[in-house]
């Protein structure tokens, strides 16, 4: 099970080519459900981040190892489990990820214990947008115009300065 919700969306107005939503991400992981894969649409041409900030046991966890991994990909593009949290109730019932930054697809697996383990986190969606040619070619025009002013504007040379004839 994992939910979103919408906490920010902003679009810059100056022209910028990127603008941000960021919404809430959760899951659980327990001894039916023991992996979620978070994925996104291959049409989707934004791109996903997905920060991790806490894994912890909630009510109903036994006094047990529940271990956690995230498998995902590494530059190579091949497949690699890496465990990220090792909770016991008695002992460490949480842990802080400070924004582990994963990008889709990545799944969750709950490797020993039965859990309930929730995940939460931050999904980040960065939508490019697209500058029209006719807006930077307006923008090398000016940059051009700029330059012949600079240009015409140069300074004349530094003449040495007239010393003044002393009264004798």
């Amino acid at each position: 099970m994992a939910a979103f919700a919408d906490l920010e969306s902003s679009v810059d107005g100056a022209g910028a080519s990127i603008c941000t939503g960021v919404f809430l991400f959760g899951c659980e992981l327990n001894s039916s459900d023991r992996m979620y894969t978070f994925t996104i649409s291959e049409e989707d041409d934004s791109d996903h981040t997905l920060a991790l900030n806490t894994v912890c046991l909630s009510e109903g966890a036994k006094d047990e190892c529940n271990i956690v991994e995230v498998v995902g990909r590494n530059y190579h593009n091949e497949v690699i489990p890496v465990q990220v949290a090792n909770l016991k109730l008695s002992c460490q019932p949480s842990l802080s990820l400070n924004d582990f930054q994963l990008q889709p697809p990545v799944t969750f697996r709950l490797r020993s214990g039965s859990g309930p383990v929730h995940l939460s986190g931050l999904h980040q969606i960065f939508h490019r947008r697209d500058l029209v040619d006719d807006e930077l070619s307006d923008e090398d025009e000016d940059f051009s115009e700029e330059d012949k002013f600079s240009d015409e504007e140069e300074l004349s040379p530094v003449k040495p300065a007239k010393k003044k004839k002393q009264k004798s």
